[in-house]
C-alpha cells in the first residue's frame, strides 16, 4: 500500500529549446512498496512564453540540485486557446534509498 510522506516546494529553473527561466516547484514523495520511492514534481509556467519558446509538449526542470528532470504537459499539444498558466508534472521513481533520495531532492530536507 502506498503511502503519503511529504511535499516541499523548490525553486530551479525551465529550460525550453534551451531557453531558461526561473520557476517554482512543487515535489511530493509516496513510498511504495518495500524501500521504493515515487517522487511527483509539478510547477506552472506561463503559456505565452511557453508558446514563444516553440514549446510543444515538454520541457525540462533544473531543479535545486541541478539534476535536469524532463516535465510534461499531459493535455497533449499545447494550444494559445489554453488557460494562461500550464501546469508541467512529471514523475520520478529512480530513487532507491534515502540517501539517492535527499542527494536529488534537497528539497525533502527541511
Amino acid at each position: 500500500m502506498e503511502k503519503h510522506i511529504v511535499k516541499a516546494d523548490g525553486n530551479g529553473a525551465i529550460d525550453v529549446n534551451g531557453q531558461v527561466s526561473p520557476v517554482t516547484y512543487t515535489v511530493s514523495l509516496k513510498q511504495g512498496k518495500g524501500h521504493s520511492y515515487e517522487v511527483g514534481i509539478r510547477l506552472m509556467a506561463p503559456r505565452d512564453w511557453l508558446l514563444q519558446r516553440g514549446f510543444e509538449r515538454d520541457a525540462v526542470l533544473v531543479s535545486q540540485s541541478g539534476a535536469r528532470i524532463p516535465v510534461y504537459h499531459d493535455d497533449g499539444r499545447l494550444d494559445p486557446a489554453d488557460t494562461i498558466s500550464i501546469e508541467l508534472a512529471a514523475r520520478d521513481d529512480s530513487c532507491t534509498s534515502e540517501v539517492d533520495l535527499m542527494r536529488k531532492y534537497p528539497e525533502f530536507d527541511g
